[in-house]
Order: C-alpha cells, then structure tokens, then sequence
C-alpha cells in the first residue's frame, strides 16, 4: 500500500443545511431537540458512505453555546435526538465534534478554521488528502480546504455563498454528494492535489 493511500478516508459534514433543515417554514434555529428534522435522502446518504468504507463525521460550529442562546445540554439533547432519527434509517455518525464558543472568539476550532477535522483525523487516523468536507458555507468549504481534504458545495440555497472559493463537487443534497464521492471513489479519480502531489 501506498503512503498516499493509508489511512481510513472520511467525510466530514456540516449539521444544519446539510443533514437537518435550518430557516425553513417549521425551524429557523436548531436549539432544541423538537427543532431536528433530517433533510429527505440525509439518512440514506450516511448508511451509504459508511457502505463505502467512509467515516462519518459531524463537524459544526454552535456559537448559540457561546451566546447563551442554548445550554450544553440542549445541545447534547440534539445531537441524541439527530443520532436517534438516523438510527431509524440504520445510518449512524461515528464522531460529532461542535465548536461552541463565540462566534468571534478566535479559537481554531471555529470553521473557516480546520481545528475540529485536524483533531477527528489525528485521533481516528484518518487520511486527509482521501477525505471530503461537505457543508453549505463558505466556512465549510475554507475549512475543508485548510485541512486538506477535498470539498463539496451543497447548493440548497441559491448560487455558492458570497466569498465561498470553488469546491471540487457541487450537489443539490447531501444524498447527490455521496452519489458524487462514491462514483468518484469507484472510478479512481485522484485525491485532493497538494503543493507536493
């Protein structure tokens, strides 16, 4: 094997917009547990990236932690609550890592910055040049982009989010993106590029 190819591959996702509605008609926030409604197919998109032989990872920033607008608990009763829909699927997340401090604290766990996907991989022994970052923001896809993983734009809103850089992929759904990533990884298309590749 390869040193390019060890390690296990993941896919790193943003919450809200991507596995779970955010500002539609029934929630703008997700602060409590009632507020959890996955996105049609989100479910189905994890059981078949862990099919794939991905990891699956939540990656999302909750400064509402940081501002008060939500407790630890809230947010640990939403995370039991997104966990138990996908287990009604038979999908699961292998790890969920939230950044909960202000939103201009400066930690580098916030996205854009790539705390939260360096410290899944280094503890998961994950591959990042193997990996994706999905998420519907420009922090998302900075993020992915940071930590060296390749990148794909859930374009649920209209056109890419102001000063979002190009990502490699672009799908409507989180269920298009893993269509995407497990046709590319069935074709053997190339790993993210470095400056060394």
């Amino acid at each position: 094997m390869s040193g390019r190819s060890k390690g296990t591959r993941a896919v790193f996702l943003d919450r809200d917009g991507v596995l779970t509605e955010v500002r539609t008609r029934r929630v703008c926030y997700v602060n409590q547990p009632e507020d959890v409604h996955l996105l049609p197919g989100a479910a189905e998109a994890v059981a078949g990236l862990h099919e794939a032989g991905y990891k699956v990872f939540i990656v999302t920033n909750q400064g509402g932690v940081g501002l008060g607008h939500m407790s630890l608990e809230d947010l640990a009763a939403v995370h039991e609550r997104l966990e138990a829909l996908l287990a009604e699927s038979g999908a699961y997340i292998d790890e969920i890592a939230a950044c909960t401090h202000r939103p201009r604290a400066g930690c580098p766990c916030r996205k854009p910055q790539p705390g939260m996907l360096l410290e899944l991989a280094s503890r998961h022994g994950i591959n990042l040049a193997q990996s994706y970052m999905v998420g519907d923001m420009a922090s998302d896809i900075r993020a992915g982009q940071a930590a060296g993983t390749m990148t794909v734009h859930i374009a649920s809103r209209k056109g890419r989010p102001a000063g979002a850089p190009a990502a490699e992929l672009t799908a409507g759904s989180l269920l298009e993106a893993a269509v995407l990533i497990i046709r590319r990884l069935a074709s053997g298309e190339p790993a993210a590029q470095t400056e060394h590749s």
